[in-house]
């Protein structure tokens, strides 16, 4: 009988590079394809942008110049549309410092926050101008979608007050896009309350519904059901008492929460709508020295994983033995 022979698991990841360098020859070509046929084509027709940003995830700020032909209108509004649907944002037109023409605006999405309920789509971008009874309308130009920048905050991927999640696209001939979907299934962290009977966690759901839920506290070999309650509108609370959470040794235990309801659906108990790179740093809480009834001193630590996700850590004090 002839040796078997095997062909080399390929190593992990293999498959996404040519996916990787596929996309980034296409990017490279659409970028090419932008500046050398569509730009100079369209150059005297639209507003290109030279900044564009969504700030924090829910606000779109945009400064862009407009072309020679259009002059100096007597007012501007950026539109935002998806088929028949249109929203408008006032825009301040002035002239710049060489003689040309700028305009500064900003553009709020989702009713929650006063804005335009941009739901899940693409949305276009243009501008609107006005002088006298002369009315014109030219889109917005994006040579490059805007770039992610360095530093202890990130931009922000989703509205911290809807979940829903926003970002600046263009199409195939460089005219800008609000792309907007709808928020990620989520159970995020409103407030962490600690005191020495027991902890209190106030959250919120987006994206989803949970049908007659509650709240497990999870450790490694050890689960604590607690009831769910909502002390207020659109707001979920969980508590559970300290005694029931003692370290069963010296090394610490480490409670993740975890919300459940009839359906089988399980959400991990997090903060993550923020811009923070650091969340365990950023919003670090304050530590509690414990002595439950009948048992050793323990500390309990709450705290946010790199993730975002709550835990709260148990560990008996040195002295405790």
């Amino acid at each position: 009988m002839s040796p078997r022979t095997t062909t080399p698991a390929a190593p992990r990841g293999g498959a996404a590079r040519p996916r990787r360098a596929a996309r980034a020859r296409a990017a490279a070509l659409r970028n090419q394809l932008m500046q050398s046929v569509f730009l100079p084509l369209r150059q005297d027709r639209t507003a290109r942008l030279d900044y564009a940003a969504i700030l924090d995830g829910h606000t779109v700020n945009l400064h862009a110049r407009l072309p020679v032909s259009a002059g100096l209108p007597e007012s501007a509004e950026v539109v935002l549309s998806r088929g028949r649907r249109t929203y408008t944002a006032e825009a301040t037109v002035y002239a710049g410092p060489d003689g040309e023409t700028l305009v500064d605006a900003v553009v709020l999405l989702g009713a929650e926050v006063g804005g335009a309920p941009a739901g899940p789509g693409r949305w276009r971008l243009r501008l609107r101008l006005r002088s006298g009874r002369r009315t014109r309308t030219v889109p917005l130009l994006l040579l490059a979608p805007p770039v992610p920048y360095e530093g202890p905050t990130r931009p922000m991927t989703a509205s911290s007050v809807t979940g829903e999640r926003h970002r600046l696209g263009r199409s195939f001939r460089g005219s800008a896009r609000v792309v907007s979907t709808g928020a990620r299934p989520a159970a995020e962290v409103v407030k962490v309350h600690l005191t020495h009977a027991g902890i209190t966690v106030d959250f919120r759901l987006l994206g989803t519904r949970a049908d007659r839920p509650w709240a497990e506290f999870v450790a490694s070999g050890r689960r604590l059901e607690q009831p769910v309650t909502g002390p207020a509108p659109g707001t979920l609370r969980v508590e559970v008492p300290l005694d029931r959470m003692p370290p069963r040794g010296k090394r610490p235990d480490h409670w993740d929460v975890v919300l459940c309801d009839a359906g089988g659906r399980r959400f991990r108990l997090g903060r993550r709508l923020h811009d923070v790179r650091n969340p365990l740093r950023v919003f670090a809480m304050r530590s509690l020295a414990i002595t439950p009834p009948g048992l050793p001193p323990m500390i309990v630590q709450p705290r946010y994983t790199p993730a975002g996700n709550l835990r709260v850590t148990c560990t008996r004090m040195p002295e405790a033995g």
